[in-house]
């Protein structure tokens, strides 16, 4: 695989694909420190490399983060979603961080829902007008 300019390169495609998550926490508890999100962000970034991907942009608040990511086509946002929620919360849960341990109970640092978001590139507008425009054959 091959970067150039945002572009990237495989075999038989040719690609520049991003994706905006957001995670909350469970009951949307105020869980996390500045220690959690520099935990959290390795662990992301680690994930990340394992499906090809590239974490961008990383950060959060006390009860949700963003995430930036970079995919190739071949990665379902819903596996990449599992993987990161599944091992992020098995691994922060694994270190007894006090604040979460306090503040939430069982096995779950997530909430099952997400947010995820295209983005990149063009606005729509300038997509749409682009092919709109395209000499269509009589």
């Amino acid at each position: 695989m091959q970067v150039n300019n945002d572009v990237r390169t495989e075999r038989n495609c040719v690609f520049n694909l991003y994706v905006h998550l957001v995670f909350v926490t469970k009951y949307r508890r105020d869980v996390f420190s500045g220690r959690v999100l520099i935990d959290l962000e390795e662990i992301f970034k680690n994930v990340c490399l394992d499906f090809e991907a590239e974490l961008v942009e990383f950060n959060g608040e006390h009860d949700h983060i963003h995430l930036l990511v970079n995919y190739p086509p071949k990665i379902a946002i819903s596996n990449l979603v599992n993987s990161l929620k599944g091992v992020s919360s098995r691994l922060i849960r694994k270190k007894n961080y006090p604040e979460i341990k306090n503040k939430l109970w069982g096995n779950m640092l997530w909430s099952p829902s997400y947010f995820a978001g295209s983005c990149g590139g063009a606005p729509l507008s300038i997509i749409k007008q682009y092919i709109e425009q395209q000499q269509r054959p009589h």
